[in-house]
């Protein structure tokens, strides 16, 4: 198995990518290709590891050259169809000619969409793909859908959302029944704007014949309840909702550590309740949870957070390697086209 990973798309690339791969590749099997100027790449390996190329750490490091880059304020079109020697575009190419099982990229997120669409291709009957976040939940995780890459949505496109999510949970982590909830301000049928109301009608109409579990309309404040495994909503709402939660997340760990850090008291007894904490501190870190799917193009594509560090590459780089083994594009393709509309 071979994982390409775009190299210089991100805040915090390349630096990042190289030391999230490094330490991955002692967890994994798979070999896995940076993509990005070769030249950059081995300057930051002799500086972090005092190694000359990145396959002295180790046989199953490559490197794909790569002489441009689409940066995050890059018009996705344009960049795509211009900068044909990027690590993105690259990227994509190679995974289009079967030269690579999975692409990761931190990079601009329009770009993303655009390149899997364009160059990999959409499942044939699937109308936009959509980016697929695992956040915790109680004891449980949520897969969060559409987390942004389409900000403006119709009915069938939440519809499709809900399905695709639903097959991806059953062949990837064998959930056979997967809850799904529509993200509204309130549960009536009545609440929402527009696309909110006529996708419940949507989803319930079509829910039995599509096998998708849908339980109605979720305010955000019962989605971590444990209750639920996805929640389905437009790119938009999806990735004000994930900033927030990621956001919420960094303040509570943040004012948690300060009040224990307080006095000697409170680090003292701070002390029994230790593993507690840890446990919680662990439970709320989204890097826990690695990168979110492209579900709905022919080829595993995953979408790492821009302002990844290493930890965060690391965690989907691994991710990623599940994600092939699974076969959950393949299964995908096949359930989706058995239930095609």
């Amino acid at each position: 198995m071979r994982i390409l990973v775009d190299a210089m798309g991100g805040d915090n690339a390349p630096d990042a990518v190289i030391k999230g791969a490094v330490k991955a590749i002692n967890q994994i099997k798979a070999e896995v290709v940076l993509i990005g100027n070769e030249e950059i790449i081995n300057e930051k390996v002799k500086e972090f590891y005092g190694k000359n190329n990145i396959e002295e750490i180790s046989e199953r490091l490559k490197i794909h050259n790569t002489t441009q880059v689409i940066e995050m304020e890059d018009t996705p079109t344009i960049a795509i169809k211009h900068k044909k020697d990027s690590s993105m575009v690259v990227g994509f190419n190679l995974l289009k000619e079967e030269k690579g099982d999975v692409f990761i990229s931190a990079g601009n997120s329009g770009a993303l969409l655009t390149g899997a669409t364009l160059l990999v291709g959409r499942i044939k009957g699937i109308d936009r793909p959509a980016l697929a976040g695992i956040l915790p939940a109680y004891k449980s995780r949520l897969l969060l859908i559409d987390c942004g890459s389409n900000t403006n949505c119709k009915p069938i496109n939440l519809l499709q959302f809900a399905q695709m999510s639903s097959i991806y949970l059953r062949n990837t982590f064998g959930k056979e029944n997967p809850t799904v909830g529509l993200l509204n301000i309130g549960t009536e049928e009545t609440k929402g704007n527009d696309l909110v109301k006529e996708s419940y009608n949507l989803l319930k109409e079509k829910s039995k014949e599509l096998h998708i579990n849908f339980v109605g309309n979720v305010e955000g404040r019962d989605a971590f309840s444990g209750e639920l495994d996805i929640l389905v909503t437009d790119g938009f709402t999806g990735n004000v909702f994930l900033k927030t939660v990621e956001g919420v997340g960094k303040l509570v760990k943040r004012t948690l550590t300060e009040n224990i850090k307080k006095n000697i008291f409170t680090m003292l007894g701070a002390i029994p309740c230790m593993p507690a904490i840890k446990g919680l501190s662990k439970a709320m870190d989204y890097k826990e949870y690695g990168g979110a799917l492209f579900l709905g193009v022919k080829k595993p594509v995953v979408k790492a957070h821009g302002s990844s560090d290493e930890k965060l590459f690391e965690f989907t780089i691994k991710q990623a390697e599940q994600f092939v083994q699974n076969k959950s594009v393949e299964k995908m393709i096949e359930e989706f086209q058995q239930k095609n509309l």
